[in-house]
């Protein structure tokens, strides 16, 4: 597992991949938290937010990677293939970025399908990768 420093190297190459245009109006940028965040639908400790979008506020826009939740869920993987997994998280939340400052709200709903899903016990929690747990919609 890498550490927390490590992580932060590699999340700060993996932003610089992707366009400038991407960070209009990210404003509290991306926050490395040493936390692990298990979820307000957690059934018994199997599942953890790797990333969350916040918007608004008096942070304005930012997004936060969970060191602790990498290290829970991903911990067992090789340097590379964490990579990979904190590549995918953060462009799930870059998605959410874009998103709300488009007026949309596309990737909200897959995540509460993804929720529903879990809660059904529909999805096997190895399949969850990243991302913000939305409020479910009826």
């Amino acid at each position: 597992m890498m550490t927390i420093d490590e992580m932060q190297d590699v999340l700060d190459v993996l932003a610089e991949e992707l366009p400038e245009v991407f960070f209009k109006e990210l404003n509290g940028g991306i926050v490395l938290l040493p936390d692990a965040k298990e979820s307000e639908y957690s059934r018994g400790g199997d599942l953890y937010t790797l990333g969350e979008y916040h918007h608004g506020g008096a942070m304005g826009n930012y997004i936060k990677i969970y060191y602790g939740s990498f290290e829970r869920i991903h911990g067992h993987l090789p340097d590379e293939k964490m990579k990979e997994e904190l590549r995918h998280t953060l462009r799930h939340e870059f998605r959410h970025h874009i998103e709300t400052l488009a007026g949309e709200d596309d990737l909200v709903d897959e995540d509460a399908l993804f929720i529903r899903s879990y809660l059904e016990g529909g999805l096997p929690i190895r399949g969850r990768r990243s991302g913000p747990l939305p409020r479910l919609r009826r």
